[in-house]
């Protein structure tokens, strides 16, 4: 064994275990997958212990690999900090990774990311766009908006207010098929809602009546294509109001009966809190997202 293991082994190493493949790792850190190839080889040479096998569902770690896990998390945790302790003071500068739902992403987010960028043109912004958690602990993004509060202690989180739901249609929807005066009356109608049920949307189900999947006769699991058929007039469906304000052509349906606050939270790992780019993403977002709530 060598005397040291160069970092961008060890970093090749990190990205392998995380994305489960060559390919993968190549696309999150930006090489070519024959260099994480390499990269992978020379370690287990420089080891001189195998540290993936193949299998049907890619490569699975051995023990070997397992174990160095740990040693380098912590020394990307280093490299991160000496990286922030360079540029600290600097004009605000470099990549940040946001994650969020798809109906914030796409709805909420980019005029304050274009506003951002309009003051700090040095930024690059990275939108994760899914309704899944990412891991602010293993970097799977620098900032995240949540719908729930962050349970992890290492994050430094600020609380915007309640983003509230509630059910719209598109008023000729409601011209040619009636107004609901009740939960009940909503088996009547054409409901838009889940295909895949969730804890999150379990949650929301029981909210309705304990409305269940086979309820909707127009089902995604996506929130933009439910969102583009109650605009299209295709039905009821679920829709934020300080979204629907912005719609002169939404109508909110039995708003005395289902309304549905979420805890909205900006969060950031505190390791970040020093780095003057996520610092100052991260005071925009805050910002923005309350005056979102604020309407």
């Amino acid at each position: 064994m060598t005397s040291t293991l160069p970092w961008e082994l060890l970093h090749t190493l990190l990205g392998v275990l995380r994305e489960g493949s060559l390919s993968g790792a190549a696309r999150q850190l930006g090489l070519t997958q024959p260099t994480v190839g390499r990269h992978i080889a020379a370690l287990e040479a420089a080891l001189g212990q195998v540290l993936f096998t193949r299998s049907p569902a890619g490569l699975l770690p051995t023990e070997a690999a397992l174990a160095l896990r740990g040693h380098a998390e912590q020394m990307e945790t280093a490299a991160a900090a000496l990286q922030r302790a360079a540029t600290r003071g600097a004009e605000p500068a470099g990549t940040v990774r946001v994650t969020a739902s798809e109906v914030i992403g796409v709805e909420v987010l980019p005029p304050l990311i274009a506003a951002l960028r309009e003051r700090h043109p040095g930024l690059v912004v990275e939108l994760a766009l899914s309704n899944r958690l990412q891991d602010l602990l293993r970097r799977e993004a620098d900032i995240a908006v949540r719908m729930t509060p962050p349970e992890q202690g290492q994050l430094i989180a600020r609380h915007i207010g309640n983003i509230t739901l509630g059910l719209h249609a598109h008023p000729s929807y409601l011209d040619r098929c009636g107004r609901p005066a009740s939960l009940a009356d909503l088996g009547g109608h054409t409901l838009i809602g889940f295909d895949t049920v969730t804890p999150f949307i379990r949650a929301g189900a029981q909210r309705l009546g304990g409305i269940r999947r086979e309820s909707f006769s127009l089902r995604s699991d996506s929130d933009l294509a439910q969102m583009a058929l109650v605009r299209a007039g295709a039905g009821i469906g679920v829709c934020q109001l300080a979204l629907a304000r912005r719609e002169p052509r939404l109508e909110r349906v039995l708003p005395e009966q289902f309304s549905w606050p979420l805890d909205t939270w900006v969060a950031m790992h505190e390791d970040l809190r020093q780095n003057a780019a996520c610092r100052v993403v991260f005071d925009a977002l805050v910002d923005g997202l309350a005056g979102y709530v604020a309407g």
